[in-house]
């Protein structure tokens, strides 16, 4: 949670799995395991993160061992069943409302597939994911670690700096254990659908649905 006065907020961050989007039926509701099932190698994929969730250090292996079982997957196969991403109750409204006043934007340890139909479709402003490459249609089963799952707090911050925003003027949307070091260090924190106690325990608001997310951020500074 942010310490010191409030601010009034600039930027509007949100995570993508679980969040802006919510992928029933695979765990953490993610991009990553939806890509899986899409391909058919959703067994393998959950086994990979039976072995990796434990191993904060080794994320981006998990990252190349799942991109890996992608190979030589048509990425139109994958394509036609995770998208349009499945949007959290209300997300599009409130985007629509929080987009006449907040820069915004996507930070996700997720895939890039989805992270950027996200930014297109909402119209925000940047999109930083997990990026999975595709080759002539086919995914390559290669891939590049942007955003580690444990390290999210260390993106953001190189992505404030890139782009001149102080970290006390970020709204952070999340809603898992691995968001908690990202609501620390913003001035304002929301967890939407958290998915364990203790991101409620920090967070600064709870959200079951995104419609009273531009009301909050509008009375941040001033409450």
């Amino acid at each position: 949670m942010g310490e010191g006065p409030r601010k009034a907020i600039s930027t509007v961050v949100f995570d993508l799995d679980g969040t802006l989007v919510r992928y029933r039926g695979v765990e953490f509701e993610s991009s990553w395991g939806a890509i899986a099932a899409a391909a058919g190698v959703g067994d393998r994929s959950e086994a990979l993160l039976r072995e990796y969730f434990p191993r904060k250090d080794a994320y981006a292996e998990w990252v190349a061992a799942d991109a890996a079982l992608l190979a030589g997957v048509p990425y139109a196969r994958v394509a036609e069943r995770v998208l349009p991403a499945p949007y959290a109750d209300g997300v599009t409204e409130a985007v629509r409302t929080l987009r006449r006043r907040y820069r915004l934007g996507i930070l996700s340890s997720g895939v890039d597939i989805v992270a950027e139909w996200v930014r297109r479709d909402l119209g925000l402003e940047f999109a930083v994911a997990n990026r999975v490459h595709v080759r002539d249609g086919v995914f390559t089963g290669t891939s590049e670690t942007i955003v580690s799952l444990w390290a999210k707090a260390d993106a953001l911050r190189l992505l404030a700096a890139e782009r001149g925003i102080p970290l006390d003027e970020i709204c952070f949307v999340g809603d898992h254990v691995n968001d908690i070091p990202v609501m620390r260090i913003v001035g304002m924190s929301v967890a939407a659908n958290p998915k364990d106690t203790a991101v409620i325990e920090v967070a600064d608001h709870v959200i079951e649905r995104f419609d009273d997310l531009p009301r909050l951020i509008d009375e941040w500074a001033g409450r």
